[in-house]
């Protein structure tokens, strides 16, 4: 697919970049699941176990990305935007019809798929923007990597402050908010989000347009965290509740004063110019233009690409090595890429376990404010979403280091982590809750990055969306079939009946006990996989980033 022809840094770059934010927060849709799951469970009568796997369905939405990812290579970024607006809106809908029982009754299979479909914009949505961005600044893809999820982990916490401040706490409102408003965004950036021929020098400018970027996101994350938990303790209303979500507003725009301060002060002596091949690449396809013109064609039989390889015109052409491009089917027999799936699929699998059922954990515990352990966890995995890209760009850049080193250190935090939530002690409900979100975001800021330097960004969509599927994958067994069952089998036992029964809440440090032990104990595993992996394609991270810069291999221009 063809790009515009623009020079590296000039304003569209920028500019997609501060539309992909805002896309960015509006594909966090699927962290609103404990805002509206008690209403879920209230008014249609559900209960825990049915309500853990909505839980899987909307993880399962929001991760399951194969089809956005395949056509992530044949379709432009605002059609891709467009199939994720229109999930949200059929999606969300048919929720919002089944809550306010406009529509009633609907069975059970239909909500299901419903919100499915309305996560599964997550998927579209976030492919869209990750992919452009990650080609856009290909020398710099830890750092986006970071910001954007950075601002998608974020979004729990801006979505609670609208959900608090004008919805009022209302979960019908929230969905009409969601079917409605999330589509109406997206196509306002449709024209904003596209490809830019990529740099392969590195800008001076850039670091510190990043950085800025970095800090902006920062005051917001404290911002919204801060302007919550007053929101709660005073009880905003009227005007300065619409002031406090102004202001946040205005934040969240500040990443597109880059793209402004571009034009209002222009660099001397810049030109448009495109991007340049390197002299060994001109040179190869001088020597061999018949090697050029197989590679080319995919199409060339396989009888005459060994005709060719006989009579000297074409080479036999190897597997990739790690650092370059893969195809799909070239990643999938390679261990890295199953270890890193296993040790993503753990990180965030048993977080989204924690994150899907926080409100019964709250109540379980005697904390029934679930927007102040919402907009907890959102900051902190936004803490580690941005910090995970910045801190592990850092110590590759010095010291070579994988970045999934960090995968290991925040899976062994986690493992304490959910000792102290099985504890149940008080006051650490709320410590216990932000050290996991912060835990929980560095998979995910690690994952992309990683996963792009070791099979390419040709395919990265796929690769992307295939990893992702540990989030719903786990959220299955671990909240689907684990946490649920525990917690409705303590239910009953509380309420002295031998099978479980509707509706019914479980209270005290026993109803996820258990379930918090052996996600402990899943997480050790997780810490000596990534222990292997890192061990493993160390010496991929130091011929890619010896000297300090990232060199981009010729397989990946493109």
């Amino acid at each position: 697919m063809a790009v515009a022809t623009l020079k590296r840094g000039t304003r569209p770059p920028w500019v997609g970049l501060g539309a992909a934010v805002w896309v960015q927060i509006a594909s966090g849709n699927a962290y609103n699941f404990p805002l509206y799951s008690h209403s879920l469970k209230s008014v249609l009568g559900f209960n825990q176990h049915q309500l853990t796997l909505l839980g899987v369905a909307n993880d399962v939405g929001e991760n399951v990305g194969l089809i956005p990812g395949l056509v992530s290579n044949h379709l432009p970024p605002w059609a891709v935007l467009l199939v994720g607006s229109v999930a949200c809106f059929l999606g969300y809908g048919v929720l919002w019809l089944a809550v306010s029982r406009t529509v009633q009754p609907l069975p059970y299979w239909l909500l299901w798929l419903a919100l499915c479909v309305a996560t599964n914009s997550s998927a579209w949505l976030t492919t869209a923007i990750l992919v452009t961005n990650m080609r856009n600044f290909p020398l710099s893809r830890g750092t986006v990597a970071g910001i954007l999820k950075g601002y998608g982990g974020l979004s729990a916490a801006v979505f609670t402050e609208i959900y608090s401040l004008l919805l009022h706490h209302s979960s019908l409102k929230l969905l009409v908010f969601l079917s409605l408003g999330i589509p109406i965004l997206c196509l306002l950036m449709m024209y904003f989000v596209r490809a830019c021929t990529p740099a392969l020098r590195e800008d001076s400018s850039e670091r510190s347009h990043f950085l800025f970027i970095q800090v902006a996101s920062v005051v917001l994350g404290l911002y919204v965290l801060i302007t919550t938990i007053l929101g709660d303790v005073f009880s905003l209303r009227g005007p300065e509740s619409y002031s406090v979500v102004a202001v946040m507003v205005l934040l969240i725009m500040a990443p597109l004063a880059i793209p402004v301060k571009m034009t209002l002060y222009p660099r001397p002596g810049r030109q448009t110019e495109v991007m340049e091949r390197p002299a060994e690449e001109e040179s190869s396809d001088k020597k061999e233009p018949l090697l050029a013109s197989f590679c080319e064609n995919e199409d060339v039989s396989e009888v005459e690409m060994l005709l060719a390889e006989g009579e000297g015109a074409v080479k036999k052409k190897r597997r990739p090595k790690r650092g370059e491009d893969f195809k799909f089917f070239e990643a999938l027999i390679k261990a890295d890429f199953w270890l890193l799936f296993l040790v993503y699929f753990i990180g965030v699998g048993s977080g989204v376990t924690v994150l899907n059922n926080l409100a019964q954990i709250g109540i379980a515990q005697g904390v029934h404010n679930t927007t102040i352990l919402l907009s907890l966890f959102s900051f902190g995995n936004f803490v580690g979403r941005l910090g995970g890209g910045v801190v592990s760009e850092h110590f590759l850049r010095s010291k070579t280091m994988p970045r999934t080193f960090w995968m290991t250190g925040t899976q062994v935090i986690m493992i304490f982590t959910y000792l102290l939530f099985a504890s149940a002690i008080d006051g650490t409900l709320y410590a216990a809750t932000a050290l996991l979100g912060i835990c929980y975001g560095v998979q995910f800021s690690i994952m992309v990055p990683t996963v792009s330097e070791l099979f390419g960004l040709k395919h990265f969509g796929l690769f992307y969306n295939f990893m992702s599927l540990g989030n719903p994958i786990g959220a299955f067994l671990f909240s689907g079939l684990l946490a649920g069952y525990i917690y409705d089998h303590e239910a009953a036992k509380q309420h002295g009946l031998e099978v479980l029964n509707s509706g019914l809440t479980c209270l005290g440090p026993n109803c996820f006990r258990l379930t918090f032990m052996i996600l402990a104990g899943v997480c050790g595993l997780g810490v000596i996989l990534s222990v292997v992996l890192s061990i493993r394609i160390k010496p991929v991270y130091q011929m890619l980033y010896a000297g300090g810069s990232f060199r981009l291999p010729q397989s990946s221009v493109h």
